[in-house]
C-alpha cells in the first residue's frame, strides 16, 4: 500500500516538475527589450511564482519519493544509477532555468533570453532518457573490465598489516 502512495506522488510530482521545465523557458521567451511595465510585472511575477512556489516543490517531491522508491523496491542496479545521472541533467536544467528567471527579473528591458529551443530539446532529451531508462530496464553491463570484478585469488597479508 505504501509503495502504491509513494509511487502516485512521485509520478505526480514528475508530472508537474516535467510540465514545468517546458513551460518556464516559452514564458521567459515572450520578454521583449522595451516592453511595457504591466506586462513585465505580470509575466515577471508568473514566472517567478511558477519557479519558486509549483516547479521546485514539484522536483523536491519527485526526488525525494523516488529516493525511497528506490530503497523501497531495492533496485540498485546499473541503469538506475545511469537514470540517476540523467536525473542530475535534469536537476541542471531546472537550476539553468532558475537562473533565467533571476536573470530576467534583475535586468527588466535589457536582457531578452536566447531562443528556448536548445533547453527545451535539452529538456526532451533528458526526459525521454530518463522514461526509456525507467520503462525499459535495459540490462547494462558493467562498465568495469573484468580484471576488477572477479577476484584474482589472492589473499589479504596478514601479519603485515599496520595497526
Amino acid at each position: 500500500m505504501i509503495l502504491s502512495l509513494v509511487k502516485a506522488l512521485h509520478i505526480a510530482a514528475l508530472i508537474m516538475w516535467c510540465a514545468g521545465l517546458f513551460c518556464l523557458p516559452l514564458m521567459l521567451s515572450k520578454h521583449e527589450i522595451g516592453e511595457e511595465q504591466s506586462h513585465y510585472s505580470q509575466l515577471r511575477l508568473l514566472t517567478h511564482r511558477g519557479y519558486a512556489y509549483l516547479v521546485t516543490p514539484a522536483a523536491i517531491i519527485a526526488i525525494a519519493a523516488g529516493t525511497a522508491l528506490i530503497f523501497l523496491n531495492e533496485v540498485f542496479t546499473l541503469w538506475m544509477f545511469v537514470k540517476l545521472l540523467a536525473v542530475g541533467v535534469l536537476v541542471t536544467l531546472h537550476a539553468w532555468i532558475g537562473h533565467l528567471v533571476v536573470l530576467m527579473s534583475e535586468r527588466r528591458g535589457s536582457y531578452v533570453p536566447r531562443t528556448s529551443i536548445p533547453t527545451l530539446v535539452l529538456i526532451s532529451i533528458t526526459m525521454l532518457t530518463i522514461l526509456f531508462l525507467v520503462l525499459g530496464k535495459p540490462a547494462l553491463e558493467s562498465f568495469a573490465p573484468d580484471l576488477l570484478r572477479e577476484p584474482l585469488g589472492h589473499e589479504l597479508p596478514v601479519d603485515e598489516t599496520p595497526i
